[in-house]
């Protein structure tokens, strides 16, 4: 098997969310205009602090799919993340 065909979906889904909150602020021609207006503010700045805030859950539902797949991952190759700090402790 490919290591590419290894890669679940959870990882893929995360990596173009993203790759879609860094790449398209970086599209200048998408918001280099100052119509329309929202409660006085040009495009450009509200469209900006609309990625800062899209771009913040993009970051907080990618880290959720990737913990929930690596803690499937440890599951079945029988590692438990929490029963070795607490074997640890003892």
């Amino acid at each position: 098997m490919s290591k590419l065909a290894a890669v679940r979906p959870a990882y893929w889904i995360a990596g173009i969310l993203l790759v879609l909150s860094v790449i398209v602020p970086l599209l200048v021609s998408t918001y280099a205009k100052d119509e329309p207006r929202l409660w006085g503010f040009p495009f450009f700045y509200w469209y900006q602090l609309l990625w800062v805030l899209f771009s913040a859950i993009t970051v907080s539902i990618s880290y959720q799919l990737v913990m929930r797949e690596e803690r499937r991952r440890r599951a079945a190759s029988g590692l438990d993340a929490g029963s070795s700090k607490k074997e640890g402790n003892r």
